[in-house]
């Protein structure tokens, strides 16, 4: 099992590569970046798990080397909150991957991951490997954080490992849509509807909570590393053969075409791409499951991301089809 994180010295590369380091179902692990890399790389080896590492760097067909034979790829690289940079960051990736492994999955956690995980679709549609079910977007943090934050409403943080709250949509602000009717851990019928909508906002809006606290200085790094090795361990799991593995991840709707055109049905719209609750199998996705049941502000919530997320997806498109490949 080869994983390739591109962009592994960067803020949130190097404790993902750490990370993956530590899952016991990584055999070789190689890592990418413009810098550092292999010091990186020499750094994690003396970890002892059966992971073997090499870093690399741009010369002698260095991204060639770390992309040849890979099963999982994660791309994190990019510069935090540069939409117009990470874009040209993850096409050039995408084109290199589609060249040399376009069989892999590829999993995009560089923002905005609504506008990056349609660049990478479109690289590979316009290089003739594009399979929908091998590409992902890494939705997970914000699962992470609705998980979290309503442990800590239910006023107990042991609560955070067991408690699970599916998220819907998209990546971004009013995309992400919580969908706390379904929680595993009902909140107390007692809460009043501020206390709810706070909770909400917080779930959408949590990474200026940690650019906020960061003095500006730099946006959530630790909590998406996890949320991405969560999500790479989901992947690796099932590509392995494991059953019955579930997660909300940004898709292209094709990639399960019954589940994604009833999915559209139940939305109202003909999106390409949603983040839904997803099955994986050991091709990629297995199947898209619908919204579930949802009360009435959910249902509100979900047509208000709708919008935004057009405009995102079109960006994307729009990007690739202004570029040279």
């Amino acid at each position: 099992m080869k994983a390739v994180v591109l962009g592994a010295a960067g803020g949130i590369g190097q404790p993902l590569s750490l990370l993956l380091k530590a899952n016991p179902a990584v055999t070789e692990l190689a890592l990418y970046d413009i810098v550092n890399a292999p010091g990186v790389a020499v750094d994690l080896s003396h970890i002892a798990t059966p992971a073997k590492v090499e870093g690399y760097l741009p010369p002698d067909d260095g991204l060639e080397k770390a992309l040849t034979g890979a099963n999982v790829i994660v791309i994190p690289a990019g510069i935090p909150r540069k939409p117009g940079i990470n874009a040209g960051i993850v096409r050039d990736l995408a084109k290199a991957i589609a060249t040399t492994a376009p069989k892999a999955f590829v999993l995009v956690i560089s923002n905005p991951v609504n506008s990056t995980v349609p660049i990478v679709v479109e690289v590979f549609k316009k290089k003739g490997v594009f399979d929908p079910k091998r590409i992902f977007g890494v939705t997970t943090l914000d699962v992470v954080r609705a998980s979290t934050f309503v442990s800590e409403i239910l006023g107990d943080r042991s609560l955070s490992l067991s408690v699970s709250v599916p998220v819907v949509g998209g990546h971004s602000g009013v995309t992400i849509v919580p969908l706390l009717s379904q929680s595993s851990h009902p909140l107390p019928s007692s809460l009043d509807a501020s206390t709810i909508d706070g909770l909400i906002n917080r779930i959408q809006f949590g990474g200026d909570e940690v650019v906020k606290a960061k003095d500006g200085a730099g946006s959530a790094t630790l909590s998406m590393a996890y949320a991405g090795a969560e999500f790479a361990g989901k992947v690796i799991r099932a590509i392995k053969g494991e059953k019955g593995i579930i997660a909300p991840t940004f898709v292209n709707l094709a990639s399960d075409k019954t589940g994604g055109d009833a999915l559209k049905k139940e939305l109202g719209t003909e999106l390409e791409y949603f983040s839904a609750p997803v099955e994986l199998g050991i091709n990629g996705v297995a199947k898209i499951n619908g919204l579930g049941k949802i009360n009435s502000a959910e249902k509100a919530l979900v047509q208000a991301a709708l919008p935004e997320l057009a405009i995102n997806i079109e960006k994307g498109v729009a990007f690739v089809e202004a570029s040279k490949l």
